[in-house]
């Protein structure tokens, strides 16, 4: 077994030095995070900066004035003490009897051992510690050092649910064989495209895990949860050419181009360019099911009614936006989340409408809301044509999106 258990080994020094090559990408902008990460973890008696040399308030002020990060040491020791604390959150819940997360415990043996001694590995005395680790490892590799703790604070969920909603994530969208055909790429392409493409994945899996935070409050069951959304999602992101809207089609078109020019595979570009595309996913399931609407219908009217009356624009100005500091990164947070939840609500508005075709519905729907619909496009229009919008005006944009939505 030594073959594998070596590549088994290089493979998690890969994914810890790819880990950090990705933390490091937006080290500068996300100092204000990993401020908040050692805080806690002090807080805690989990970390002494002192004693691992990490720098202090007054060092990690003088780096945001000159817009400088934490350097690759910082970053692997805070990675290693995100995960012994995740681990010991984990060891203390019923994360490693989940039924899903046991398949972690198999992942963990060489391939001979799991055929040979299948029966003894399930009872392994260390099962609990090592589907823990597998969990911990898998999280923090790929979501960073500061995911678990700051999704603590945003949402009020245990570390431990944090964990469940995450890997449902992963599997909904199938990020496995996504992370596997950007890292096939190596030494074919630039390092950081690949870093980047690595970036906008756990965008994605932060705000799908929230949304499973939020929305399957009490029945966040990793299993279900893929049941019920996997095979929609993978059919959604296969009617995306049929189904989004020319703004939206224009942003992923050229995202593609750049990524194909940088060398990146066709299939692969056009995977990648459509991500940020796929946040409103879950939200389209939920639509679709609650109407007894094929998904590709209600993503056309999903996507009309967000270019038709200003939404796509909004969530544009919401991603824009400069967070100075923690609190302004959860204040965007919470702002583009109240608006994919409202678009939702609206969406499902619109399909109780009567109408051949989504665009049918939407003019149905937007001949009943007159009057709020043309309040929220004068306000689109204002911003548009003012000073590039902040915090303020648009939570008054939302406000008039937020009368629509209501009864």
């Amino acid at each position: 077994m030594k073959n594998e258990v070596a590549a088994l080994v290089l493979r998690n020094n890969y994914l810890q030095s790819q880990a950090i090559s990705t933390l490091e990408l937006h080290s500068g902008t996300r100092l204000p995070e990993y401020s908040q990460l050692m805080h806690s973890l002090e807080r805690a008696n989990e970390l002494s900066r002192a004693l691992e040399f990490l720098p202090n308030d007054e060092e990690l002020a003088e780096r945001r004035k000159k817009s400088l990060g934490l350097t690759r040491p910082e970053l692997a020791v805070l990675l290693s003490y995100s995960k012994i604390w995740l681990s010991k959150h984990l060891l203390e819940s019923n994360v490693p009897a989940d039924p899903y997360l046991s398949l972690e415990l198999k992942r963990y043996f060489p391939d001979p051992v799991r055929t040979r001694f299948a029966r003894a590995i399930s009872r392994h005395r260390l099962r609990r510690e090592i589907i823990a680790m597998a969990t911990t490892n898998s999280l923090v590799n790929r979501m960073g050092a500061t995911f678990v703790a700051r999704a603590q604070d945003d949402t009020g969920a245990a570390p431990a649910r944090i964990a469940c909603a995450y890997t449902a994530a992963r599997e909904i969208f199938d990020m496995r064989d996504l992370w596997a055909q950007i890292e096939a790429l190596d030494n074919r392409i630039p390092a950081a495209v690949q870093y980047t493409a690595m970036f906008q994945t756990t965008r994605l899996l932060r705000h799908m895990s929230y949304w499973l935070l939020e929305n399957l409050r009490g029945d966040l069951d990793i299993e279900r949860a893929v049941r019920r959304y996997a095979a929609q999602v993978a059919e959604l992101f296969g009617k995306f050419g049929e189904v989004l809207s020319v703004t939206e089609q224009a942003r992923i078109g050229a995202q593609r181009s750049r990524l194909i020019e940088q060398r990146v595979p066709e299939q692969l570009a056009a995977r990648i360019a459509s991500l940020e595309a796929l946040h409103c996913a879950l939200d389209l399931v939920e639509v679709a099911t609650a109407s007894r609407i094929d998904i590709g219908y209600a993503a056309k009217a999903y996507f009309d009614l967000g270019e038709r009356i200003g939404l796509t624009w909004i969530k544009e100005q919401i991603e824009t936006l400069g967070a100075d500091g923690h609190w302004q990164a959860v204040a965007r947070g919470t702002l583009r989340d109240n608006l994919y939840a409202l678009q939702r609500n609206i969406t499902g508005a619109v399909l109780a409408c009567k109408g051949r075709d989504p665009a049918a519905r939407v003019d149905q729907w937007m001949v009943r809301r007159a009057a709020p619909v043309e309040s929220l496009k004068r306000i689109v229009v204002d911003l548009r044509t003012g000073a590039a919008p902040d915090f303020a005006t648009l939570s008054v944009a939302l406000q008039a999106v937020r009368r629509l939505a209501q009864d």
